[in-house]
């Protein structure tokens, strides 16, 4: 019988990078361990997505950025930030980067997808997942996704996101349409990267997805058998550890790095 394939997302193999425990407890686990709070910049983060997601639902000839602060009241949220003022000091900031961003040349074109979940066999693999924004320039796709961290980004962080090229060849067998560009659009500084993936890159990054799946289902398939969970799936301590969900739970995690505030990891 042929091997039946795996199915991955770019978060599940992430995950699986990090720390196998942390991979158990997300998918594996239950009921699931206990998780921690939110964090400020994970609801900044998704507030500016569905802000923009909203915003390039309508035509280019509609859309207009005095609408954006509308936008912004309609899917804000306060969870995670430190008090009222910081959240609002956060939203001002948040409006800026919006207002800033409409008004580039990445934001005047007619997107091809938004939040659009796509899925292809890529070798051993099924990859899929969702992504932010897919343009079509010049009958090429362009896989584009938003940051808002803290994080200056460089053509490197393209060139190695894994989840963009993945993205990319589910997207194009997806949609049917050949692409090769990937973007990082960041919003708090207006930056935006981008690399061009070539046939070897994309073969890379598909072979390095195919090593971590063939890890991760091999310790399932040893946990369903009753093998031992902490063997299979053993802790990764590391500065992640600040940041887990399962923190708690994890007596090597809270020894291998401070605890932090929930609004700690917002861009400055």
């Amino acid at each position: 019988m042929p091997k039946e394939l795996v199915r991955v997302t770019p978060a599940r193999l992430q995950r699986w990078e990090d720390c196998p425990r942390r991979y158990r407890a997300t998918y594996l686990d239950r009921p699931a361990p206990a998780r921690g709070g939110a964090w400020a910049h994970s609801t900044l983060g998704a507030v500016v997505h569905n802000v923009l997601r909203a915003y390039f639902e309508s035509p280019p000839d509609q859309r207009d950025p005095e609408d954006l602060p509308v936008l912004l009241r309609r899917y804000w949220k306060g969870d995670g930030f430190r008090d009222r003022e910081q959240a609002a000091e956060y939203r001002s900031r948040a409006a800026k980067w919006l207002d800033e961003y409409a008004r580039r040349p990445e934001a005047a074109g007619e997107p091809v997808a938004l939040e659009r979940w796509v899925s292809a066999p890529t070798g051993a693999l099924i990859v899929e997942g969702r992504v932010d924004r897919i343009d079509d320039r010049d009958g090429q796709l362009v896989v584009v996704d938003y940051k808002t961290g803290r994080h200056v980004l460089t053509t490197e962080d393209a060139r190695d996101s894994r989840a963009l090229a993945l993205y990319l060849m589910a997207a194009r067998r997806t949609l049917r349409r050949p692409g090769s560009r990937v973007e990082l659009h960041h919003l708090p500084t207006g930056r935006v990267v981008a690399w061009d993936h070539d046939a070897e890159t994309l073969a890379e990054h598909r072979r390095h997805a195919e090593r971590i799946a063939e890890e991760l289902s091999a310790a399932a398939s040893a946990l369903d058998r009753g093998a031992d969970p902490d063997e299979h799936f053993p802790p990764r301590p590391g500065r992640g550890c600040s940041v887990c969900e399962f923190r708690r739970s994890c007596p090597e995690g809270r020894a291998a790095a401070p605890d932090l505030e929930p609004w700690d990891l917002l861009a400055p």
